[in-house]
């Protein structure tokens, strides 16, 4: 399960990375754009109402892009810092593993924050409640409803 979290989230931040340098790429090409609608309207091959127009939907853009920037790279941060938490809870996993023999308090306050168990329910004539487990550092770990769920 680590394995393939940890390759899902190498391939979410490519892509965004990907998607990051072709947008700072547009953004240059639009600075050197805008420039040369400048030199056009200067040396009047182009309409003062032509270089409004122009340059107002490129600021526009440029704008729009900039903030992607900003959204793209908070994005890769996060998903960089989410990773080295993961491998931080991994580390812990391993420390603790060789050291346990059964699960104490200890070890139990320094992987798990929070543990919620939902009321019971009767779906299916049996008593079922879902429980779910809040790791430390890297949240809830998704576990099919199946094995998250056991009757009483």
């Amino acid at each position: 399960m680590y394995e393939l979290r940890e390759m899902q989230s190498e391939e979410e931040i490519l892509k965004r990375r990907k998607q990051m340098e072709r947008s700072e790429k547009w953004m240059e090409e639009l600075k050197r754009l805008f420039m040369k609608i400048y030199e056009d309207n200067a040396a009047g091959r182009l309409s003062d109402d032509r270089y409004e127009m122009l340059s107002s939907s490129n600021e526009t853009e440029q704008k729009q892009l900039e903030a992607e920037v900003i959204r793209l790279r908070e994005g890769i941060e996060v998903q960089e810092k989410q990773n080295e938490f993961v491998e931080q809870f991994i580390q812990r996993l391993k420390d603790h593993s060789l050291e346990m023999d059964k699960l104490d308090g200890y070890t139990l306050h320094g992987l798990i924050e929070a543990i919620y168990v939902e009321a019971p329910g009767r779906s299916s004539g049996r008593r079922a409640q879902a429980i779910h487990i809040k790791h430390n550092g890297i949240g809830f770990i998704p576990i099919h409803e199946r094995t998250a769920k056991r009757t009483a």
